[in-house]
């Protein structure tokens, strides 16, 4: 060992080998000085805007992001004065391209060519298209669940009833709806109109990035109680005098119309209208009030005339007469029914459940805040003591949901028929949001 290190030959190829790390260790020691001046800063500007400059007037341009990220490296006075004066420029040049699909870069003017810049993304893909104006009719609509009970939707009427659609061709004719929805509280028994903005959706119901004009419309809303025709029956009240026996009763006013609510108006088949002969005396018109039946709004007409045909056997003499009068004022009044015997009970805390929503979205109940009210029942006595919370569900129907955001529907509640139920909460605020 020692004679090989004291041999001539390993001495010079050590010495070659400590000259050529020296070597390489300095060439490198430069290298790096040259691509980084002593005191470089790097620093990061975020949405920075990028223009586009192409013939707006009849193409369209899309996939240009709105704003990207730009590092800038350089000395740090310059660094410095480029982010905080912000005066430079990012643009795409679209004038001389064709229609169709271009790769294009980014480009940058008014920036020092001292600083180094990358931009997040460098390249983006766009699409140029024709710019096209098409009209389309507007499909005016309400949630008709937001209407009180008794009450149905006439009609939905919008004005202008066209709008024009601006934008590029590709999406234009992708357009499947154009819609106008009329908002409102629950509860809705008058007809009204409002101003309502036009949304423009393809078949998946997506909102289209297009130009709209006019942007809003105004909705004409037409509520009209529920109705149903019903024929008369004439029915003999009391009794007629002794000597006037009835022939036939009749009127010209075959039907009479009913309103309310149409769980009412199911069961109603023909209205039985009571007419009083017991002070006929002979052939007579009469005007016949008719009474509301239990539930029922109104009646129209509220009165008829009734034809009585009446045949007479004699006159009365005086002593019967008399003793007819002195019978009808000394008969008593028709007791009134007696009343059931009803009591009131509250249950609270009733938990709301929300139906048909579209998979796409979730949803959470904003009001109430703790997505439970109350609901309060009144029934005869018998029925109270037997009464549950479990007896009644409360839903939301959330199927008509229009998008994202806060929107009101109301609540549907499913009891005992026997019972009579009122709600601390009559409508419910969802939060939908895309799942």
């Amino acid at each position: 060992m020692d004679k090989l290190m004291d041999s001539p030959w390993f001495l010079r190829f050590t010495a070659l080998f400590l000259a050529m790390i020296l070597f390489f260790s300095v060439q490198t020691e430069e290298k790096d000085s040259k691509n980084k001046t002593v005191g470089d800063q790097v620093d990061v500007i975020r949405d920075v805007p990028v223009e586009v400059y192409y013939d707006d007037e009849n193409l369209v341009v899309t996939g240009v992001p709105e704003t990207v990220n730009m590092t800038i490296e350089g000395p740090i006075n310059i660094v410095q004065t480029t982010k905080s004066l912000k005066d430079f420029t990012l643009f795409i040049d679209l004038r001389t391209m064709t229609m169709g699909k271009h790769q294009v870069r980014i480009e940058h003017e008014n920036i020092s060519d001292k600083l180094q810049v990358r931009l997040d993304p460098a390249t983006i893909e766009v699409f140029i298209e024709e710019r096209i104006t098409k009209s389309f009719p507007v499909d005016p609509e309400m949630n008709e669940r937001l209407l009180a009970e008794g009450f149905h939707l006439v009609g939905v009427e919008v004005e202008p009833s066209t709008i024009e659609v601006t934008g590029a061709k590709s999406i234009v004719e992708s357009i499947s709806f154009v819609k106008a929805t009329a908002a409102s509280e629950a509860g809705i028994t008058k007809s009204f109109e409002q101003d309502a903005r036009v949304r423009v959706l393809d078949k998946d119901l997506n909102k289209l990035n297009v130009s709209i004009d006019p942007e809003h419309v105004k909705v004409k809303v037409e509520i009209a109680e529920n109705s149903k025709e019903v024929p008369i029956t004439l029915k003999p009240k009391g009794t007629p005098p002794a000597h006037v026996a009835i022939d036939s009763l009749k009127t010209d006013a075959k039907v009479v119309t009913l309103t309310g609510p149409s769980k009412v108006l199911d069961e109603l088949e023909e209205l039985v209208v009571d007419v009083d002969v017991s002070k006929v005396k002979g052939k007579e018109v009469l005007d016949v009030p008719i009474q509301k039946p239990k539930g029922v709004s109104s009646v129209s007409p509220s009165k008829i005339k009734v034809n009585v045909e009446a045949t007479v056997t004699g006159e009365p003499d005086e002593k019967e007469e008399a003793s007819a009068e002195d019978v009808q004022e000394e008969e008593p009044d028709e007791p009134e029914e007696p009343k059931d015997l009803v009591e009131t009970v509250s249950f609270d805390n009733v938990q709301i459940a929300v139906i048909g929503l579209d998979e796409k979205f979730k949803c959470t109940i904003v009001k109430p805040a703790d997505g439970q009210l109350t609901v309060s029942a009144t029934a005869e006595e018998e029925v109270i003591k037997t009464l549950r919370k479990s007896d009644f569900s409360v839903t939301v129907d959330a199927s008509e949901a229009t998008g994202e955001g806060e929107q009101v529907f109301p609540v549907t509640v499913k009891g005992p028929s026997d019972v009579n139920w009122t709600l601390s909460n009559q409508e419910v605020t969802l939060k939908i949001e895309l799942a």
